[in-house]
């Protein structure tokens, strides 16, 4: 166990995680028509209780201003009135989703006349540790009760107060429907220990969900002792093809880059291939200059960006760290690539494995883009922002997986289930 950690806080930890897996055997047991009464009515009690919790955010905000925190993570942390009917919306929409506890995955019967089953289980008790995200609190809350899962939740100092405020308006709504309010919890009250203690609780907590920045996913990959499933970070590439229609992918470049430049699915970085380089880059830069998008531009995006005289714009020298960086800001990383095969190779060797989109219309280009492209999402002449649980229909998301095993890509319900076997005999021995 960590030195850090006090043998304390790790019990009291543990201690949570046993109440909510006991809570949560509980919570298996029920029926598809009371969770989705149970998540109605927490939606409802957040719209009721939105402005507490704006209040509850406007404190947190403003300590986070004070502090220096940057624009993306100010955006991300921000959890308003209209915010919070957002996400009440979308836990009313996973009540309108199927439950997937107690899908047959597969059956068939054996020569000897046993039945097999495999079958959707929850997976257990939760951990999530994530950053300055309250949407996520709620996020986690709705996914979790309808997939059967309890959830232990590590919000961050930064929205500790926002956190407290939601939970504080879900566990009344839990204990007045039957269960139990150890359902969801948070051990912010715990500070980084309670992290540290949620890493160490292995037998006590079934799986772990790191969602942030890569510093928090990769502390958590390195020293956990539960199974985690690996959010990712985003370093997001857009590749404009010979064969792209440059009037679309200007719109696509700027939708991805700043539509919000705090979140995983915004696009960092732009590959141009060289034979539309000298049209294509002067347009584009002077669009994302005009929206205050700061340009690390490798040498030959450099020369032809600064020969186009573009006002106002930001324009520096890339450096090897720029190809690694998820900057989470306005700020794009610019390469001229010299074909299809050198974008294919340069996002593969520094992709964080989220979302890569082409601008292509040659479609051989496109097939060979999206069957070598080594991430969870590739688009095509689409915005990478679309990489969201809830545009793909799975009214929220636990987060983005970008490891191979269990999940990969947005994680709604299905994903936050496991399968057991069950099979049937009359009396069958092996011989």
């Amino acid at each position: 166990m960590s030195e850090a950690l006090s043998p304390e806080i790790f019990d009291a930890v543990c201690e949570q995680a046993d109440k909510a897996a006991r809570a949560q055997e509980s919570l298996a047991r029920a029926n598809t028509e009371s969770k989705n009464d149970l998540l109605l009515a927490i939606a409802d009690a957040l719209d009721e209780h939105a402005g507490d919790i704006e209040a509850a955010n406007s404190l947190d905000m403003l300590e986070a201003k004070e502090s220096g925190m940057d624009a993306g993570k100010l955006d991300r942390l921000l959890f308003d009135v209209p915010r919070v009917a957002a996400a009440a919306q979308g836990v009313r929409h996973v009540a309108t989703l199927p439950d997937p506890v107690g899908e047959i995955v597969r059956g068939y019967n054996l020569p000897n006349g046993l039945r097999l089953t495999q079958t959707r289980v929850p997976l257990g008790v939760i951990g999530m540790i994530y950053e300055a995200r309250p949407n996520v609190t709620v996020d986690v809350a709705s996914l979790c009760l309808k997939s059967g899962n309890a959830a232990i939740l590590r919000g961050g100092h930064a929205a500790e107060r926002t956190n407290a405020a939601t939970l504080g308006v879900i566990a009344p709504v839990l204990e007045a429907h039957g269960f139990d309010a150890a359902l969801v919890q948070s051990v912010d009250q715990y500070g980084r220990a309670g992290a540290t203690a949620m890493m160490e609780a292995r037998g006590h907590i079934d799986v772990l969900v790191p969602r942030g920045g890569a510093g928090l996913i990769q502390a958590v990959v390195r020293n956990s002792k539960v199974p985690v499933i690996e959010t990712g970070a985003g370093n997001v590439h857009i590749y404009i093809d010979k064969s792209g229609d440059l009037t679309k992918a200007i719109p696509i470049i700027l939708n991805a880059k700043t539509q919000r430049v705090g979140v995983c699915n915004a696009a960092e970085k732009l590959l141009i291939h060289k034979d539309v380089a000298a049209d294509f880059l002067p347009a584009i830069a002077a669009a994302l200059a005009q929206a205050n998008v700061v340009l690390q531009a490798d040498a030959i995006s450099y020369d032809i960006i600064q020969g186009a005289a573009i006002e106002g714009i930001e324009l520096n020298h890339a450096t090897a760290e720029d190809w690694d960086t998820e900057y989470l800001a306005l700020k794009m990383g610019v390469k001229v690539v010299d074909g299809l095969d050198e974008a294919i190779a340069h996002i593969n060797r520094h992709s964080t494995g989220h979302t890569e989109s082409i601008i292509a219309e040659d479609y051989e280009a496109i097939e060979t883009f999206t069957k070598r492209i080594d991430s969870a999402v590739v688009m095509v002449n689409a915005s990478t922002r679309f990489t969201d649980g809830g545009v793909f229909g799975f009214g929220a998301e636990l987060g983005i997986s970008t490891q191979k095993m269990h999940a990969r890509g947005p994680m709604g319900l299905r994903e936050m289930t496991t399968t057991k076997w069950i099979g049937y005999g009359t009396g069958q021995v092996r011989a």
